[in-house]
Protein backbone atom coordinates (compact mmCIF):
# COMPACT_ATOMS: atom_id res chain seq x y z
CA UNK A 1 0.00 0.00 0.00
CA UNK A 2 4.30 4.86 -3.34
CA UNK A 3 4.50 7.96 -1.37
CA UNK A 4 1.63 10.34 -2.04
CA UNK A 5 2.49 13.88 -3.04
CA UNK A 6 5.28 15.37 -0.97
CA UNK A 7 4.23 13.69 2.26
CA UNK A 8 6.00 11.09 4.29
CA UNK A 9 9.71 11.26 3.65
CA UNK A 10 11.38 8.06 4.69
CA UNK A 11 14.70 6.54 5.50
CA UNK A 12 13.28 3.15 4.60
CA UNK A 13 14.70 0.83 1.98
CA UNK A 14 17.52 -1.62 1.98
CA UNK A 15 18.04 -5.27 1.39
CA UNK A 16 20.39 -7.98 2.39
CA UNK A 17 19.76 -11.68 2.45
CA UNK A 18 19.36 -14.49 4.88
CA UNK A 19 20.80 -17.94 4.70
CA UNK A 20 17.44 -19.32 3.52
CA UNK A 21 17.70 -22.41 5.68
CA UNK A 22 14.89 -23.58 7.91
CA UNK A 23 14.82 -21.71 11.18
CA UNK A 24 17.22 -19.02 10.01
CA UNK A 25 16.93 -15.54 11.43
CA UNK A 26 15.63 -14.33 8.10
CA UNK A 27 16.42 -10.67 8.60
CA UNK A 28 19.83 -10.48 10.26
CA UNK A 29 21.23 -8.60 7.27
CA UNK A 30 18.02 -6.98 6.13
CA UNK A 31 15.57 -4.67 7.84
CA UNK A 32 17.10 -5.20 11.27
CA UNK A 33 20.21 -3.35 10.16
CA UNK A 34 18.31 -0.32 8.89
CA UNK A 35 18.10 2.81 11.03
CA UNK A 36 14.75 3.47 12.63
CA UNK A 37 12.72 6.23 11.09
CA UNK A 38 12.74 9.14 13.53
CA UNK A 39 10.78 11.88 11.78
CA UNK A 40 7.85 12.40 9.42
CA UNK A 41 7.73 15.48 7.23
CA UNK A 42 4.10 16.40 6.63
CA UNK A 43 3.00 18.75 3.83
CA UNK A 44 3.21 22.42 4.75
CA UNK A 45 -0.29 22.96 3.39
CA UNK A 46 -1.91 19.99 5.17
CA UNK A 47 -5.51 20.85 6.02
CA UNK A 48 -6.11 21.27 9.75
CA UNK A 49 -9.42 20.93 11.62
CA UNK A 50 -9.44 24.49 12.96
CA UNK A 51 -9.96 26.04 9.55
CA UNK A 52 -10.21 29.83 9.58
CA UNK A 53 -12.22 29.97 12.81
CA UNK A 54 -15.20 31.62 11.12
CA UNK A 55 -17.44 28.59 10.66
CA UNK A 56 -21.14 28.79 11.52
CA UNK A 57 -23.34 25.72 11.88
CA UNK A 58 -26.41 24.47 13.72
CA UNK A 59 -25.68 23.27 17.26
CA UNK A 60 -27.06 19.83 16.35
CA UNK A 61 -24.50 19.23 13.58
CA UNK A 62 -22.91 15.87 14.34
CA UNK A 63 -20.16 13.55 13.18
CA UNK A 64 -19.99 9.96 14.37
CA UNK A 65 -17.55 7.14 14.85
CA UNK A 66 -18.98 3.68 14.23
CA UNK A 67 -16.73 0.74 15.05
CA UNK A 68 -15.05 -1.25 17.78
CA UNK A 69 -14.79 0.33 21.21
CA UNK A 70 -14.78 -3.04 22.95
CA UNK A 71 -13.97 -6.57 21.82
CA UNK A 72 -10.84 -8.59 21.11
CA UNK A 73 -9.32 -6.06 18.68
CA UNK A 74 -10.82 -2.90 20.16
CA UNK A 75 -7.55 -0.99 20.38
CA UNK A 76 -7.49 -0.44 16.63
CA UNK A 77 -10.88 1.27 16.91
CA UNK A 78 -9.85 3.25 19.98
CA UNK A 79 -6.85 4.61 18.06
CA UNK A 80 -9.21 5.88 15.38
CA UNK A 81 -11.85 7.54 17.54
CA UNK A 82 -9.18 9.26 19.63
CA UNK A 83 -7.94 10.78 16.38
CA UNK A 84 -11.47 11.85 15.51
CA UNK A 85 -11.96 13.31 18.98
CA UNK A 86 -8.78 15.36 18.67
CA UNK A 87 -9.87 16.78 15.31
CA UNK A 88 -13.29 17.76 16.64
CA UNK A 89 -11.78 19.30 19.79
CA UNK A 90 -9.38 21.40 17.71
CA UNK A 91 -12.19 22.48 15.40
CA UNK A 92 -14.58 23.46 18.16
CA UNK A 93 -11.95 25.38 20.09
CA UNK A 94 -11.26 27.53 17.01
CA UNK A 95 -14.89 27.91 15.87
CA UNK A 96 -17.17 29.16 18.67
CA UNK A 97 -20.12 29.48 16.28
CA UNK A 98 -19.84 25.90 15.04
CA UNK A 99 -19.66 23.37 17.85
CA UNK A 100 -19.78 20.01 16.10
CA UNK A 101 -21.11 17.15 18.22
CA UNK A 102 -19.49 13.70 18.33
CA UNK A 103 -21.33 10.43 18.84
CA UNK A 104 -19.83 6.93 19.07
CA UNK A 105 -21.45 3.59 18.28
CA UNK A 106 -19.75 0.36 19.36
CA UNK A 107 -19.80 -2.59 16.93
CA UNK A 108 -17.27 -4.68 18.90
CA UNK A 109 -15.62 -5.18 15.51
CA UNK A 110 -18.06 -8.01 14.85
CA UNK A 111 -19.84 -8.20 11.45
CA UNK A 112 -22.80 -9.99 13.05
CA UNK A 113 -23.25 -7.21 15.61
CA UNK A 114 -22.45 -4.19 13.44
CA UNK A 115 -25.81 -3.81 11.74
CA UNK A 116 -27.52 -2.64 14.94
CA UNK A 117 -25.15 0.23 15.76
CA UNK A 118 -25.02 1.27 12.10
CA UNK A 119 -28.81 1.34 11.92
CA UNK A 120 -28.85 3.51 15.04
CA UNK A 121 -26.37 5.91 13.46
CA UNK A 122 -28.15 6.27 10.12
CA UNK A 123 -31.47 6.84 11.89
CA UNK A 124 -29.97 9.80 13.78
CA UNK A 125 -30.67 12.61 11.34
CA UNK A 126 -28.25 14.98 13.06
CA UNK A 127 -25.33 12.87 11.82
CA UNK A 128 -23.99 14.12 8.48
CA UNK A 129 -20.84 11.99 8.26
CA UNK A 130 -19.25 8.91 9.84
CA UNK A 131 -15.67 7.87 10.40
CA UNK A 132 -15.63 4.06 10.25
CA UNK A 133 -16.01 1.18 10.16
CA UNK A 134 -12.51 -0.01 11.03
CA UNK A 135 -12.74 -3.63 9.86
CA UNK A 136 -13.50 -5.12 6.44
CA UNK A 137 -16.01 -7.73 7.61
CA UNK A 138 -18.25 -5.24 9.39
CA UNK A 139 -17.87 -2.78 6.53
CA UNK A 140 -19.07 -5.44 4.10
CA UNK A 141 -22.10 -6.29 6.23
CA UNK A 142 -23.24 -2.67 6.67
CA UNK A 143 -22.32 -0.80 3.50
CA UNK A 144 -25.78 -1.22 2.05
CA UNK A 145 -27.34 0.35 5.17
CA UNK A 146 -25.21 3.48 4.77
CA UNK A 147 -26.00 3.56 1.05
CA UNK A 148 -29.76 3.37 1.56
CA UNK A 149 -29.60 6.18 4.11
CA UNK A 150 -27.29 8.32 1.97
CA UNK A 151 -24.86 8.70 4.87
CA UNK A 152 -21.23 9.11 3.73
CA UNK A 153 -18.51 7.35 5.68
CA UNK A 154 -14.73 7.20 5.43
CA UNK A 155 -13.00 4.08 6.70
CA UNK A 156 -9.49 4.79 8.00
CA UNK A 157 -8.53 1.11 8.05
CA UNK A 158 -10.74 -1.43 6.19
CA UNK A 159 -8.61 -2.77 3.35
CA UNK A 160 -10.49 -5.57 1.55
CA UNK A 161 -10.47 -4.55 -2.16
CA UNK A 162 -14.03 -5.76 -2.79
CA UNK A 163 -15.52 -3.05 -0.59
CA UNK A 164 -15.33 -0.50 -3.41
CA UNK A 165 -16.84 -2.91 -5.95
CA UNK A 166 -20.39 -2.88 -4.60
CA UNK A 167 -21.58 0.31 -6.27
CA UNK A 168 -21.79 2.15 -2.92
CA UNK A 169 -21.49 5.90 -3.48
CA UNK A 170 -21.34 6.63 0.26
CA UNK A 171 -18.22 4.49 0.95
CA UNK A 172 -14.76 6.08 0.88
CA UNK A 173 -11.52 4.33 1.76
CA UNK A 174 -8.94 6.52 3.50
CA UNK A 175 -5.95 4.25 2.84
CA UNK A 176 -4.58 1.75 0.35
CA UNK A 177 -6.33 -1.58 -0.04
CA UNK A 178 -4.89 -5.09 0.09
CA UNK A 179 -4.01 -5.02 -3.58
CA UNK A 180 -1.25 -2.64 -2.50
CA UNK A 181 -0.47 -3.97 0.99
CA UNK A 182 -0.17 -7.60 -0.18
CA UNK A 183 2.70 -6.92 -2.59
CA UNK A 184 4.35 -4.75 0.06
CA UNK A 185 4.17 -7.62 2.54
CA UNK A 186 5.73 -9.94 -0.04
CA UNK A 187 8.53 -7.43 -0.64
CA UNK A 188 9.17 -7.08 3.10
CA UNK A 189 9.36 -10.86 3.49
CA UNK A 190 11.68 -11.55 0.58
CA UNK A 191 13.58 -8.47 -0.60
CA UNK A 192 13.95 -6.68 2.75
CA UNK A 193 14.12 -9.59 5.19
CA UNK A 194 15.77 -11.93 2.74
CA UNK A 195 13.29 -14.75 3.27
CA UNK A 196 13.64 -17.72 0.94
CA UNK A 197 10.92 -19.88 2.47
CA UNK A 198 7.71 -18.02 3.30
CA UNK A 199 4.69 -19.62 4.99
CA UNK A 200 1.36 -17.75 4.83
CA UNK A 201 -1.35 -18.21 7.47
CA UNK A 202 -4.76 -16.55 7.22
CA UNK A 203 -7.69 -16.22 9.60
CA UNK A 204 -11.33 -16.53 8.49
CA UNK A 205 -12.15 -12.80 8.35
CA UNK A 206 -12.82 -10.98 5.09
CA UNK A 207 -9.73 -8.95 5.85
CA UNK A 208 -7.48 -11.95 6.49
CA UNK A 209 -8.71 -13.89 3.47
CA UNK A 210 -8.30 -10.97 1.07
CA UNK A 211 -4.86 -9.94 2.27
CA UNK A 212 -3.52 -13.49 2.25
CA UNK A 213 -4.66 -13.85 -1.35
CA UNK A 214 -2.89 -10.72 -2.58
CA UNK A 215 0.26 -11.50 -0.58
CA UNK A 216 0.50 -15.04 -1.92
CA UNK A 217 -0.02 -13.79 -5.47
CA UNK A 218 2.89 -11.36 -5.08
CA UNK A 219 5.33 -13.91 -3.64
CA UNK A 220 7.66 -15.73 -6.03
CA UNK A 221 6.24 -19.25 -6.37
CA UNK A 222 9.54 -20.80 -5.34
CA UNK A 223 9.48 -18.84 -2.05
CA UNK A 224 5.99 -19.88 -0.91
CA UNK A 225 6.54 -23.12 1.03
CA UNK A 226 3.12 -23.51 2.60
CA UNK A 227 -0.22 -22.04 3.64
CA UNK A 228 -2.74 -22.74 6.37
CA UNK A 229 -6.01 -21.38 7.77
CA UNK A 230 -7.04 -20.58 11.34
CA UNK A 231 -10.21 -19.15 12.86
CA UNK A 232 -11.12 -16.00 14.75
CA UNK A 233 -11.03 -16.72 18.48
CA UNK A 234 -8.67 -19.68 18.12
CA UNK A 235 -6.17 -20.14 20.96
CA UNK A 236 -4.37 -23.40 20.15
CA UNK A 237 -2.25 -23.15 17.00
CA UNK A 238 -0.20 -26.32 17.50
CA UNK A 239 -1.31 -27.92 14.22
CA UNK A 240 -0.39 -24.86 12.18
CA UNK A 241 2.84 -24.38 14.11
CA UNK A 242 3.87 -27.94 13.25
CA UNK A 243 3.17 -27.31 9.55
CA UNK A 244 5.39 -24.23 9.69
CA UNK A 245 8.20 -26.15 11.38
CA UNK A 246 7.93 -29.00 8.88
CA UNK A 247 8.19 -26.53 5.99
CA UNK A 248 11.45 -25.10 7.39
CA UNK A 249 10.09 -21.61 6.70
CA UNK A 250 12.31 -18.66 7.58
CA UNK A 251 9.45 -16.13 7.41
CA UNK A 252 5.82 -16.49 8.48
CA UNK A 253 3.21 -13.99 7.31
CA UNK A 254 0.07 -13.96 9.44
CA UNK A 255 -2.96 -12.40 7.76
CA UNK A 256 -5.37 -11.47 10.52
CA UNK A 257 -5.56 -9.53 13.79
CA UNK A 258 -3.44 -9.31 16.92
CA UNK A 259 -5.86 -11.25 19.15
CA UNK A 260 -4.86 -14.44 17.33
CA UNK A 261 -1.54 -13.28 15.89
CA UNK A 262 0.03 -12.83 19.34
CA UNK A 263 -0.59 -16.35 20.70
CA UNK A 264 0.30 -17.82 17.30
CA UNK A 265 3.70 -16.13 17.29
CA UNK A 266 4.24 -17.08 20.91
CA UNK A 267 3.52 -20.73 20.17
CA UNK A 268 5.80 -20.63 17.12
CA UNK A 269 8.73 -19.39 19.19
CA UNK A 270 8.02 -21.88 21.96
CA UNK A 271 8.21 -24.66 19.37
CA UNK A 272 11.65 -23.45 18.28
CA UNK A 273 10.89 -21.22 15.30
CA UNK A 274 13.90 -18.95 14.69
CA UNK A 275 12.67 -17.00 11.71
CA UNK A 276 10.81 -13.74 11.25
CA UNK A 277 7.11 -13.16 11.90
CA UNK A 278 5.26 -10.59 9.79
CA UNK A 279 1.83 -9.25 10.59
CA UNK A 280 -0.19 -6.63 8.69
CA UNK A 281 -1.94 -3.56 10.08
CA UNK A 282 -4.44 -5.70 11.99
CA UNK A 283 -1.59 -7.13 14.05
CA UNK A 284 0.46 -3.94 14.42
CA UNK A 285 -0.50 -2.79 17.89
CA UNK A 286 1.22 -2.65 21.31
CA UNK A 287 -1.34 -5.21 22.43
CA UNK A 288 0.46 -7.70 20.19
CA UNK A 289 3.69 -7.18 22.14
CA UNK A 290 1.86 -7.29 25.45
CA UNK A 291 0.15 -10.57 24.60
CA UNK A 292 3.04 -12.27 22.77
CA UNK A 293 5.67 -11.29 25.33
CA UNK A 294 9.32 -11.96 24.47
CA UNK A 295 8.26 -13.89 21.38
CA UNK A 296 7.36 -10.56 19.75
CA UNK A 297 11.05 -9.75 19.27
CA UNK A 298 10.88 -11.55 15.92
CA UNK A 299 7.99 -9.44 14.63
CA UNK A 300 7.65 -7.04 11.72
CA UNK A 301 4.58 -5.37 10.29
CA UNK A 302 3.21 -3.78 7.17
CA UNK A 303 0.73 -0.94 7.39
CA UNK A 304 -0.68 1.66 5.00
CA UNK A 305 -0.64 3.95 8.04
CA UNK A 306 1.67 6.77 8.99
CA UNK A 307 3.54 6.56 12.32
CA UNK A 308 1.80 9.39 14.14
CA UNK A 309 4.25 9.33 17.03
CA UNK A 310 6.86 10.74 14.61
CA UNK A 311 4.83 13.94 14.12
CA UNK A 312 5.62 15.72 17.42
CA UNK A 313 2.84 18.32 17.26
CA UNK A 314 0.24 15.64 16.55
CA UNK A 315 1.61 13.21 19.11
CA UNK A 316 1.60 15.82 21.88
CA UNK A 317 -1.96 16.92 21.13
CA UNK A 318 -3.17 13.33 20.78
CA UNK A 319 -2.00 12.40 24.26
CA UNK A 320 -4.44 14.95 25.68
CA UNK A 321 -7.42 12.91 24.42
CA UNK A 322 -5.94 9.45 24.92
CA UNK A 323 -4.98 9.65 28.57
CA UNK A 324 -1.31 10.04 27.72
CA UNK A 325 -1.08 7.16 25.26
CA UNK A 326 0.96 7.76 22.11
CA UNK A 327 -0.77 7.67 18.70
CA UNK A 328 -1.34 4.13 17.44
CA UNK A 329 -2.23 2.41 14.21
CA UNK A 330 -4.64 4.61 12.23
CA UNK A 331 -4.76 7.46 14.77
CA UNK A 332 -3.61 9.93 12.12
CA UNK A 333 -5.94 8.45 9.51
CA UNK A 334 -8.90 8.88 11.86
CA UNK A 335 -7.84 12.48 12.46
CA UNK A 336 -7.53 13.17 8.73
CA UNK A 337 -10.92 11.60 7.94
CA UNK A 338 -12.62 13.75 10.55
CA UNK A 339 -10.75 16.82 9.33
CA UNK A 340 -12.13 16.33 5.82
CA UNK A 341 -15.69 16.19 7.14
CA UNK A 342 -15.15 19.15 9.45
CA UNK A 343 -13.85 21.13 6.49
CA UNK A 344 -17.02 20.24 4.63
CA UNK A 345 -19.16 21.44 7.54
CA UNK A 346 -17.22 24.72 7.62
CA UNK A 347 -18.07 25.17 3.94
CA UNK A 348 -21.77 24.70 4.63
CA UNK A 349 -22.02 21.04 3.61
CA UNK A 350 -24.31 20.09 6.46
CA UNK A 351 -26.63 17.66 4.71
CA UNK A 352 -25.67 14.08 3.97
CA UNK A 353 -25.91 14.52 0.21
CA UNK A 354 -23.83 17.71 0.29
CA UNK A 355 -21.21 16.02 2.47
CA UNK A 356 -21.00 13.03 0.13
CA UNK A 357 -20.43 15.28 -2.86
CA UNK A 358 -17.86 17.32 -0.93
CA UNK A 359 -15.84 14.20 -0.09
CA UNK A 360 -16.15 12.88 -3.64
CA UNK A 361 -14.56 16.02 -5.10
CA UNK A 362 -12.07 16.61 -2.26
CA UNK A 363 -8.45 17.20 -3.30
CA UNK A 364 -6.04 18.29 -0.57
CA UNK A 365 -3.23 17.10 1.66
CA UNK A 366 -3.79 15.74 5.13
CA UNK A 367 -1.16 14.83 7.69
CA UNK A 368 -0.81 11.30 6.32
CA UNK A 369 -1.29 11.63 2.58
CA UNK A 370 -3.03 13.42 -0.27
CA UNK A 371 -6.76 12.78 -0.21
CA UNK A 372 -8.30 12.55 -3.65
CA UNK A 373 -10.71 9.75 -4.47
CA UNK A 374 -11.47 7.83 -7.65
CA UNK A 375 -15.05 7.31 -8.77
CA UNK A 376 -15.22 4.06 -6.75
CA UNK A 377 -14.03 5.60 -3.47
CA UNK A 378 -10.38 4.53 -3.62
CA UNK A 379 -7.51 6.92 -3.04
CA UNK A 380 -5.18 7.43 -5.97
CA UNK A 381 -1.69 7.08 -4.44
CA UNK A 382 -0.59 5.56 -1.14
CA UNK A 383 2.42 4.55 0.95
CA UNK A 384 2.89 1.32 2.87
CA UNK A 385 5.20 1.48 5.88
CA UNK A 386 7.38 -1.23 7.38
CA UNK A 387 7.52 -1.49 11.16
CA UNK A 388 9.50 -3.67 13.53
CA UNK A 389 9.65 -4.49 17.23
CA UNK A 390 12.61 -2.82 18.90
CA UNK A 391 13.22 -2.80 22.66
CA UNK A 392 9.61 -3.68 23.36
CA UNK A 393 8.14 -1.00 21.08
CA UNK A 394 6.83 -0.89 17.53
CA UNK A 395 8.97 1.51 15.50
CA UNK A 396 8.81 2.62 11.88
CA UNK A 397 11.42 1.58 9.37
CA UNK A 398 10.07 3.80 6.62
CA UNK A 399 8.12 3.30 3.41
CA UNK A 400 8.41 -0.06 1.68
CA UNK A 401 9.68 0.58 -1.87
CA UNK A 402 7.07 -0.14 -4.52
CA UNK A 403 9.62 -1.50 -6.97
Amino acid sequence: MTVAGCANSSSGGGGGSASGTGGSSGGSNGLKSLPEQTKIDVPADAVKPAGDGKAVCAPTTTLAYVGAETGANAQLGINIYNGVQLAIDEHNKANPKCQVQFKKFDTEGDPSKATGPVTQAVNDKTIVGVVGLPFSGESKSTGKIFQQAGLPHITPSATNPSLTQNGWTTFFRGLGNDNVQGPAAAKLATTMLGGKKVFVVQDDSDYGIGLAKTTQAALPKADLVGTDKVTTGQKDFSATVQKVMNSKADVVFYSGYYAEGAPFDQQLVQKGFKGDFIGPDGVKDPQFIKQAGDASKNAYFTCPCIPGDLIPSFADAYKKVSGGTAPGTYSVEGYDAATIMLTGIDKGKTTRSAMEQFIRTYDADGLSKKYKWTSTGELESLPVYAYKVSNGNIVSAGVIPSS
